[in-house]
Parts: structure tokens; C-alpha cells; sequence
């Protein structure tokens, strides 16, 4: 009996935590948006690769990991750059080649947030990571849910807080730690910045729930195996900038898989993690 009740208040406390970080990010954007600043999410691709990750291989032409404009997960038609490049929510804005070697292609999408009465504007910066590269792809969010890794994008005499700084940090592709081992990361003391995270890679919630905390909370995850494509991210991101309602974000993004996934929503709904399944 003791050890019941010592395990389901480690689940109170458990939810009570995280409620109370997603809290943080919303009073985070809420003040941030006072002063006009915009609503950031930045997202990390790793792309598909048939070679040097441990997948059920995809068609030639969508697996090679260092061909982003033909990869699944990037320039396919469900890829995060194609995705939101169709979308007609979002405006593309052309950006440089990164420094990083590993990053094969980077881009910026900008639209208009409605919230809370106000129009607002929100980015979502998206990298495309080499996909040999997967283990440096995770170890890079990983670094950024800790706290660590500041990092602008400049767009002509603007520069955009991304990185560690953004509202939103996200994760897509395959997921690497079922294949090895988490990255050993210092968490930076002095982060104080809210932050959400997403994560869309196959059983999610299970590999990377304990390597998130405060001050950064999860926002979204998955239990089961899945499709980690581009119409789940824009659902959610999008959801979590208009509305900050962590249930509504799980809602959107089960919609937009079932669309596009051609399944029932109440399957969709299986996929990710809502809030009472917590």
C-alpha cells in the first residue's frame, strides 16, 4: 500500500511539474508578445536515411540521408520544407547555406498568429541534419531542452532568437535512441527561459521524457510507431501559438495525421500522447 501511494504521487507530482512548465512557456509568450516580439519555433530535421539508420527501409529516392531536396522527412511532399513552402498559412523566406557541414539545408517560414484577440507574428526555423548524422541531430535538441546553444537567424536588419531562445523546440525523424545511447549533457543552471518541445519520431514519449525538464516542458510526444512527417508539426505549432491548450495541440496534430494518413481520428488519437493518458 505504501509503495502505491508513494508511486501515484510521484504521478501527481509528475503532472503537477509539467502543467505547471507548460504554464511558464504560455506566460513566457504571452509577455514576450506584449512587447511585439514573435512567437519562435525551431526545429530540428534529421533526415531519412536508408544506410546509416536503423529503419525499415524507404523507396532510393526519399532514403539517402545526404540528398535533403528528395528526402522524405525534408523535400518530399509531406517533408518540412515542402510542407510548409505549399502551405498558404506560411510565407518562405530564403535563407544562406549553414556553416555546420552536417546541416544540408536550412529554412525560415513566417505567418500571422492570431491570439488572444491580436494579430501576432510567429517563425518556425527548420534545419535539415545529415542523416549519418542522427546522433549529432539529437544530441543538438537535446542541448537546446537543457538550455544550451544560443543561436540567431538574420533576415535583413532583423536578427530572430532561435536556438535554446525559441518558444517551441522540435525534433522529427527517426528516432535515434532506440539505436544508441543519450548523449551525456551538462543542463545549463542559469536557463531560466520557458520552452516547449516537440517531438515526432516513432515512441517518443517512452526514449525521451526523462531527458526533458524544467524549465523546458513536453508538449508533444508519440507511444506508438508513426509517420513522422510534416502536417502532425504544423498542426501542433500552430495550435500551441493560437490557442495554449496542450490537449487542443495533441487534437490538432491526431486531425492532421488522420488526414493525411488516410486512418479514423480515433486511431490518429492513439499515436500521441494527450494529457490524461499522462
Amino acid at each position: 500500500m505504501k509503495l502505491y501511494l508513494l508511486f501515484l504521487s510521484g504521478l501527481l507530482f509528475a503532472n503537477f511539474s509539467a502543467a505547471t512548465s507548460l504554464q511558464s512557456s504560455i506566460e513566457r509568450m504571452d509577455a514576450d508578445m506584449t512587447t511585439n516580439q514573435p512567437l519562435v519555433a525551431h526545429v530540428i530535421v534529421a533526415l531519412c536515411d536508408n544506410e546509416f539508420q536503423g529503419i525499415v527501409p524507404v523507396p532510393k529516392a526519399i532514403g539517402n540521408g545526404d540528398d535533403p531536396h528528395n528526402n522524405l522527412y525534408w523535400g518530399a511532399g509531406y517533408g518540412v520544407k515542402t510542407f510548409f513552402r505549399r502551405s498558404p498559412h506560411w510565407k518562405t523566406i530564403s535563407l544562406p547555406v549553414s556553416d555546420n557541414k552536417n546541416i544540408l539545408d536550412q529554412a525560415l517560414f513566417k505567418r500571422d498568429i492570431h491570439r488572444n484577440g491580436k494579430t501576432f507574428t510567429a517563425y518556425v526555423f527548420a534545419e535539415a541534419w545529415r542523416g549519418r548524422e542522427i546522433a549529432a541531430a539529437t544530441t543538438q535538441f537535446l542541448q537546446m531542452a537543457q538550455g544550451n546553444h544560443q543561436q540567431t537567424v538574420k533576415i535583413d536588419h532583423t536578427e530572430i532568437a532561435v536556438g535554446r531562445d525559441a518558444h517551441v523546440i522540435a525534433y522529427v525523424g527517426h528516432n535515434g535512441l532506440m539505436d544508441f545511447y543519450p548523449p551525456d549533457i551538462q543542463k545549463n543552471t542559469d536557463d531560466t527561459l520557458a520552452r516547449s518541445a516537440i517531438i515526432l519520431a516513432c515512441k517518443s514519449d517512452e526514449y525521451f521524457k526523462h531527458l526533458i525538464s524544467s524549465p523546458t516542458s513536453s508538449l508533444l510526444t508519440t507511444r506508438s510507431f508513426m509517420a513522422p512527417e510534416a502536417y502532425s508539426l504544423e498542426a501542433a505549432i500552430s495550435s500551441w501559438f493560437e490557442n495554449s491548450d496542450k490537449e487542443k495541440v495533441a487534437t490538432d496534430a491526431a486531425k492532421a495525421y488522420a488526414k493525411y494518413q488516410k486512418i479514423s481520428e480515433k486511431s490518429a488519437r492513439t499515436v500521441f500522447v494527450f494529457p490524461a493518458a499522462k
